[in-house]
C-alpha cells in the first residue's frame, strides 16, 4: 500500500522508525544465514503458544523483530516506515516507541492465548499503527496493491480489521496471525483516543 497523495517519503523517514527497520532487517537476515533446516534461529525468536510448552517471557519482544520470509518482511517494513514516520512526527520519538511497542505486546499477548500456532513478525505492532493512522488522519488516501483506486485510510483499515476477525474465527489453515492483528489494532485504537486528536496536521 502507499499514499496517493504524498511525495517523497525517504526524506520523511525519522530516527526511531529508521532504527526498527535496520534491527528488523538485521535479524531477517541471521535468520536466513543461521536457520539451518531445522529454523533453529526463527523457532528461538518466535512467540509460541501459552500452552505449548515451549513459551518463554522474551518471546513477547522477539517475535516482533523476526519474519517468515521476503514479503513479509519487505510489506511490514513499507507500512513501518510509510506511516510509522509520520505517527513518530506527530508525537516524537519517545511516545513513537511506547505506542509502538505497546501495540506489538498486546498482539502477542492476544495470539499466544487465542492461538495453537507460533508467530513471528511485527505485523501486530504494525496494524496499532495504522489503526492510530485512520484515526488521526482518517481521509488520507491509500493506493493499496494491486488495486489502482485510492481508498481512504478509515476504510482501509476496517475492511482490514474485519478480514482478521472472520480469520481468526473461522481459520483457513494460512499462516496469518489474525489474533495478532486484532490485538494490536484494538490497543492501537484504546491508545491513541486516550491521548486525544491534539497536536496533529490533517492530510487530505
Amino acid at each position: 500500500m502507499a499514499y496517493s497523495n504524498l511525495g517523497n517519503r525517504f526524506q520523511r523517514t525519522t530516527p526511531v522508525v529508521l532504527n526498527l527497520v535496520i534491527i528488523n532487517v538485521l535479524v531477517f537476515l541471521a535468520q536466513l544465514m543461521l536457520d539451518g533446516d531445522i529454523g533453529k534461529v526463527t523457532a528461538f525468536l518466535a512467540l509460541w503458544p501459552i500452552k505449548s510448552g515451549y513459551f518463554e517471557p522474551y518471546q513477547l519482544v522477539t517475535h516482533m523483530f523476526a519474519h517468515g520470509g521476503w514479503g513479509h518482511i519487505f510489506f511490514n517494513m513499507f507500512a513501518l516506515w510509510s506511516f510509522g514516520s509520520i505517527l513518530e512526527r506527530t508525537w516524537g520519538p519517545k511516545k513513537f516507541i511506547l505506542f509502538y511497542f505497546a501495540c506489538g505486546l498486546a498482539a502477542g499477548v492476544a495470539q499466544m492465548f487465542l492461538s495453537n500456532a507460533p508467530a513471528v513478525g511485527a505485523s501486530g505492532a504494525i496494524m496499532g499503527l495504522l489503526a492510530a493512522f485512520a484515526y488521526l488522519f482518517p481521509n488520507t488516501e491509500l493506493i493499496i496493491f494491486p488495486f489502482p483506486i485510492p481508498v481512504k485510510v478509515k476504510w482501509a483499515v476496517a475492511v482490514f480489521a474485519a478480514i482478521d476477525l472472520f480469520g481468526g474465527v473461522y481459520p483457513t489453515g494460512s499462516n496469518i496471525a489474525h489474533f495478532a492483528h486484532l490485538g494490536g489494532l484494538i490497543m492501537g485504537f484504546i491508545l491513541v483516543m486516550a491521548w486525544g486528536r491534539t497536536n496533529h496536521k490533517r492530510f487530505q
